[in-house]
Parts: C-alpha cells; sequence; structure tokens
C-alpha cells in the first residue's frame, strides 16, 4: 500500500527550521512533501525556492492561508511560538510545535484553552524524548539492575559566550527555553511521580544580553525520587550528561558510552543489623561486596533516533496512533521552566 504524504508548510527558514526540520524531512519523502514555506529574510527564502522549488511567502497569514498546506511546521522564534500555533490551529491546520511550546505557562495556556477539537491536531517536537542515551538509560533503570533509584543528575554544560537573539527575554531568549525543554522533560520522565518540591537558581555567566545561561534546578517527585539538573553555558570544565544512582548501584553517561557499576546479583547479602557496642580502629564494614562493572555502546533495545519523530507524526496524523509527546506533559514542562523563573529577574 502507498504512503499518503502529509504536505508541509515550515514557518521559520532559518537554524531549527532550515538547519534541523528541512533535513530532516529530506529523510521522510514518502511521508512527507515540503510545499511551502515563510521567512521574512529575503536570502532564506531564496536558498528554500532554490532546493525545494516550492510556494515561499513571506507572511505567516500566507501560508496558513495556503489549501496545499496541511501540516504547518512552527519554527520560528521562541516568542512566536503560540502566535502562530493559534493561527495555524484556528484554520483547521495540523500543527508541529517546535520547542519551547511558549515562553512561559501563562502563554501556553492560550493554547490550552482551545477546544479539544484543535488541540488534537497539535503535537510538539520534544524530539530528545527519542534520544538513544535517553531510551537506554529508562531500560538500564527499569531492569531492577541498579536497585531503586533515588537520584538522578542531568548536565549539559559548556562555556559559550554567546550573543545571538536567544539572549534577549523578549524573543524567549535563555537556555531554560532553549535546552531547557528537553531536560525538563527527560527529569520528568525519570520522576515516574508527580513533582512535589522544586528548588531552582538561574545566572547570567558568560553570555551577552539579559536572559539566563547557567541554571540549577532540583525536583522531588512524590514517590521521594529526586532529579538534580544543570544547564549551563558558564562552566568550564563539563559533568556527566547522565548520573543515575540506585540502592545497588548507578551508572553515568555521556556522549555514546555508558559506565555501570552495580552489586553482583548472584551474591547473596547478608541481613545488616546496626550495632550499638564500641567500634574497633576502623570505620564503617568490613564486608567484602562483589561489584560489577560494564562499559558499554549506547544501544538500547527499541532502535530510536531523535528524527523518528516525524515516523510518530506520521502515524498519528495518517494512521490515528498515539503520539508518544502528550500535550498535558508537555504543559507540565512549561508550568516547571515557568516555576523556575518565578521571584528572578528570568521571568
Amino acid at each position: 500500500m502507498k504512503n499518503n504524504p502529509i504536505n508541509v508548510g515550515i514557518i521559520g527558514l532559518g537554524r531549527a527550521g532550515w538547519g534541523m526540520h528541512c533535513s530532516e524531512l529530506d529523510n521522510f519523502k514518502n511521508k512527507f512533501k515540503i510545499v511551502a514555506g515563510c521567512d521574512i529574510v529575503d536570502e532564506f527564502r531564496k536558498r528554500f525556492v532554490e532546493k525545494y522549488g516550492c510556494k515561499v511567502y513571506k507572511k505567516v497569514e500566507e501560508l496558513i492561508n495556503d489549501p496545499d498546506v496541511e501540516l504547518v511546521d512552527v519554527a520560528s522564534r521562541s516568542n512566536d511560538h503560540v502566535k502562530h500555533a493559534i493561527m495555524a490551529l484556528k484554520a483547521n491546520k495540523y500543527v508541529f510545535l517546535e520547542k519551547p511550546i511558549a515562553t512561559s505557562y501563562r502563554e501556553a495556556l492560550k493554547i490550552d484553552r482551545l477546544p479539544a477539537s484543535k488541540k488534537k491536531k497539535l503535537f510538539v517536537r520534544h524530539n530528545r524524548r527519542f534520544d538513544p542515551a535517553f531510551q537506554h538509560i529508562k531500560e538500564i533503570i527499569d531492569s531492577g539492575i541498579l536497585g531503586e533509584v533515588f537520584e538522578i543528575k542531568l548536565h549539559r554544560n559548556n562555556y559559550n559566550r554567546r550573543n545571538d537573539w536567544q539572549t534577549l527575554k523578549k524573543y524567549g531568549g535563555g537556555l531554560l527555553l532553549n535546552w531547557g525543554p528537553h531536560v525538563v522533560d527527560h527529569a520528568l520522565c525519570f520522576l515516574q511521580s508527580p513533582v512535589k518540591e522544586m528548588w531552582s537558581d538561574l545566572k547570567r555567566i558568560a553570555a551577552a544580553g539579559d536572559a539566563e545561561d547557567h541554571i540549577h534546578i532540583i525536583l522531588k517527585g512524590k514517590n521521594q525520587r529526586v532529579v538534580d539538573l544543570e544547564i549551563s553555558g558558564g562552566a568550564a570544565i563539563s559533568e556527566p550528561e547522565y548520573l543515575v544512582l540506585g540502592t545497588k548501584g548507578a551508572l553515568e553517561c555521556s556522549g555514546s558510552e555508558i559506565k555501570l557499576r552495580y552489586l553482583d546479583p548472584q551474591v547473596r547479602l547478608p541481613e545488616l543489623k546496626a550495632n550499638p557496642g564500641t567500634p574497633g580502629m576502623g570505620f564503617g564494614s568490613a564486608e567484602k561486596l562483589v561489584w560489577v562493572e560494564k562499559t558499554m555502546k549506547v544501544n538500547p533495545r527499541l532502535k530510536v533516533e531523535m528524527h523518528l519523530i516525524w515516523d510518530y507524526l506520521y502515524e498519528s496524523i495518517r494512521n490515528n496512533k498515539p503520539f508518544p509527546i502528550t500535550w498535558k506533559h508537555a504543559l507540565e514542562v512549561m508550568r516547571i521552566i515557568s516555576e523556575a523563573k518565578k521571584n528572578t529577574k528570568f521571568r
């Protein structure tokens, strides 16, 4: 049976729309057809037409009203995401919305207040949900080999004297709206429980502008699990991207390599009781623990890559299959981001 390609119109032909969305869609030509683009920059429109030979617009309204456009792919600047998504949804188009879904939780609620019939046509591009390392680490946690996981640390750190529009609050700049949606999405998935408590600290360290470039957030779930996340453009030395601590072991991961250390499940541990007596000269227990240590390449059972989000999008639109990122979850990501900014100069 032949596929029925979805006609796509892309709003924003810059770093995201051109640099990521177009190049990804080139791998899905049997499922998606780029039929239109829109950008205010003449050079970007010219480049788009030269490659795809299709319609190009300067005004968003013209693309949205194009009868050939079935799916509006919103890749404009962050502060325009809500406006463009609502315009397209009201025109009864499907919408693929780049992160962040909004610049604040309050702004995201404008979309949330739309009728359910409109919102069901909205899909959020939290594509790092399909990061192979994230998926593999989830599989290891679910296997129970680390015991009961009680704390997870997530880090995305570098040192970057950035000075583009994403350093300016009025355009939706700052790392919390840039990397933040991806890492907060991971944090909420790892937490496996509604957020009970949170703490945050935001700073501007190395970037220009007035938006934050260093974020530290700690989330505690009702299940008592803690996720400690840090995103920094002001950290001269990096830490592991993932560190997972469990009652029987731990793992760390950076790039495509996972390091594991866990108690040998074949060795039964005797019951441990606290001794109230006077200890000898040593500290702790003299018990000899048998550890298993492994280093492996990231290779989840579920074969995923971040660009495969387009496969899920196609199946959801054409075959009515559930899309793995729900609007409710995306809205919670934005609530956490707004809470982290609350009472700071970066709100």
